[in-house]
């Protein structure tokens, strides 16, 4: 379903979800507009992962509502999402090690037209020149840090409207990390959403337009990441003083 530009790209309404019998996430609420790159912030524990897991179906939610383009994602499942143009980076360097980088990227867009397939491989390739000079390369032969591009570039394969990405830094050099981050703020400027879960605060807040803060299951910040003082504010949420009054 077509959006406006003055419409959420992905909304958010009281979302509720658990492992079993634990709950997880206590209501949250956020949006995401078209075009913007917004980071979750938040202690290991949070439930930065269950909140990704749930939006992109990978985990059912108890309560709440995620809508995406316009869409209902109650009941849908990763493959669909994706479809739709909601695309999941899970955390870790999840690529096929016994294939072939090029054949990573081409089965990350399997259900692609075959005529289209090698051209989006190549367009994502353009983004990390580092793993493009290795196509033909083992995936298990490549680096921690460019596995880490590939599982991106397998996520842009995809074309989508709005990519979330779990801890893309975990266990790259801070070169890496910083070419990984560049990556995501062209996305941005070509106009791909971006929902990016970093521990890395101030290099997630040089990119990003907005963050959203969770502790405890619970939304406990949101702010525009040019505000001043931020790292201190952030602090006094994540340790629940004047939690309530951050929530903007």
């Amino acid at each position: 379903m077509p959006i406006s530009v003055a419409d959420p790209l992905l909304s958010v309404k009281s979302l509720h979800a658990s492992y079993g019998k634990v709950a997880i996430l206590h209501g949250i609420d956020m949006h995401i507009m078209p075009g913007e790159l917004v980071t979750l912030l938040g202690p290991n524990g949070a439930g930065k992962t269950t909140l990704l897991r749930a939006i992109s179906g990978l985990l059912a939610w108890s309560q709440g509502e995620v809508s995406f383009a316009g869409s209902s994602l109650r009941g849908i499942g990763p493959r669909e999402a994706g479809k739709l143009g909601l695309v999941h980076v899970i955390e870790g360097h999840r690529v096929f090690t016994h294939s072939t980088v090029w054949d990573n990227l081409l089965l990350a867009g399997y259900d692609v037209p075959r005529g289209e397939r090698a051209a989006r491989v190549e367009e994502a390739l353009n983004y990390f020149p580092e793993i493009a000079e290795k196509r033909h390369a083992l995936g298990g032969a490549l680096s921690g840090g460019q596995q880490q591009m590939l599982a991106v570039a397998q996520g842009l394969v995809r074309k989508p409207g709005l990519l979330m990405l779990d801890e893309p830094s975990a266990g790259l050099s801070p070169v890496l990390v910083d070419r990984v981050l560049g990556v995501l703020a062209q996305l941005r400027a070509g106009g791909t959403a971006v929902l990016l879960v970093e521990q890395l605060i101030e290099k997630a807040l040089a990119v990003a337009d907005r963050l959203y803060a969770l502790a405890q299951g619970r939304l406990v910040m949101t702010a525009d990441a040019r505000e001043a003082d931020l790292p201190a504010r952030l602090e006094r949420a994540y340790f629940g003083q004047d939690a309530h009054s951050l929530i903007e």
